[in-house]
């Protein structure tokens, strides 16, 4: 064997395996140790969030003054009444004229008490519910009229026919209530009194129905005749005069 060609034997008491490995766990290990990045991205390092913390709390301190950014004593202060928008004031509710004030109370109790039965148009059905248009009850004396309305009717009405008995619908109704359907129903279907039945009156004619003779009980057309062919009592209204819609009540001046 020549000299060029001479390789040093390995010792006999080295395990190649065994080093080989030994090898590769020491570079897996270096590995974890350096990072290697990939594509520019990297872990955020643990002081990031640190300062970031740190960051946010001074922050929340200044704008907070101290901790009251959310106090509701400090945001909210009392009395505090938020301003009109600008060119605009709250004034409440339109004042409208006073027929046209009832009339719009009226016209949500008739719907919700009598169209069922005399119907949208007020004609009734000729031969279970009478017609409301030119009846000689409703355009009649306001004292009968309020009666009917409270207390019910039995017998015949004032056309002499009988339609069967009409239930009260008095019950739980306001002053105001009773003045607006009233109000309502002797200016519409035809019906042109041109007055308003006014709160005053209603007031009067619930006191009226609770005294009767015969309270609890529907009125019977001898009833009528004999005891409330008359006003209500009550001072007139002119039906022009402006009023608050809600209350019923004169409008104040601008």
């Amino acid at each position: 064997m020549s000299p060029s060609n001479h390789k040093p034997d390995l010792e006999e008491s080295i395990n190649v395996s065994e080093v080989h490995g030994s090898v590769v766990r020491e570079a897996a290990a270096c590995a974890r140790e350096k990072r290697i990045v990939d594509n520019g991205i990297e872990p955020v390092s643990l002081w990031a969030f640190v300062a970031c913390g740190i960051v946010l709390l001074i922050a929340g301190g200044v704008l907070g003054g101290g901790g009251s950014l959310f106090a509701y004593g400090v945001t909210f202060r009392p009395g505090y009444v938020r301003a009109p928008a600008g060119g605009a004031e709250d004034t409440g509710p339109v004042a409208k004229a006073a027929m046209a004030a009832y009339q719009s109370k009226g016209s949500k109790i008739f719907s919700a008490k009598c169209s069922g039965c005399h119907g949208a148009d007020a004609k009734g059905n000729g031969s279970t519910y009478p017609s409301l248009a030119g009846s000689a009850y409703v355009n009649g004396e306001t004292e009968r009229f309020s009666m009917i309305i409270l207390n019910g009717l039995q017998g015949p009405v004032s056309d002499g026919k009988v339609y069967g008995v009409m239930p009260p619908q008095g019950i739980g109704m306001a002053p105001e209530d009773l003045a607006g359907i009233m109000t309502y129903m002797r200016n519409n279907f035809g019906n042109t009194k041109g007055d308003v039945v006014t709160m005053e009156m209603a007031k009067a004619a619930i006191e009226i129905s609770a005294t009767r003779k015969k309270a609890g009980s529907s009125c019977s057309s001898e009833e009528l005749t004999a005891d409330h062919v008359k006003p209500l009592p009550g001072a007139a209204l002119d039906p022009g005069m402006m009023l608050d819609p809600i209350t019923l009540q004169p409008a104040k001046a601008p």
